[in-house]
């Protein structure tokens, strides 16, 4: 049996990840099973094109955050919190400690690229 091997691990948010199944898929002409449900998954969720997504992270990242990671800007990007309360909790489940300031600094980036709601 062959030992994969790690070459690099790499953040991700989900709009690449949808982009990067569409490329497997392209290729292979149908995902494995597990490469199946992901797609099911990622495209129930995923709010955000790819170069949204991008210019997203390009922004969050241009905030200057201390120790905002690219890990912490994914996981922001994924959830896309409209609020500072819900931002909070998502950085909770992180050791980052973020001041009221940037999480509505953040909170506003985001809140760009969320979709009109429906009355």
């Amino acid at each position: 049996m062959a030992k994969p091997e790690v070459i690099e691990k790499k953040s991700i948010n989900m709009a690449v990840l949808r982009e990067e199944l569409a490329n497997i898929k392209k290729r292979d002409k149908e995902l494995s099973f597990r490469g199946t449900k992901t797609e099911e998954y990622v495209n129930e969720f995923v709010i955000l094109k790819p170069k949204q997504a991008e210019e997203l992270y390009k922004k969050l990242e241009k905030l200057n955050i201390p120790r905002l990671k690219e890990v912490h800007i994914n996981k922001i990007i994924d959830i896309m919190p409209s609020n500072v309360e819900e931002l909070k909790v998502i950085m909770q489940g992180y050791s980052l400690p973020v001041t009221n300031e940037n999480l509505k600094k953040i909170v506003d980036a985001v809140s760009k690229y969320l979709p009109e709601k429906k009355k």
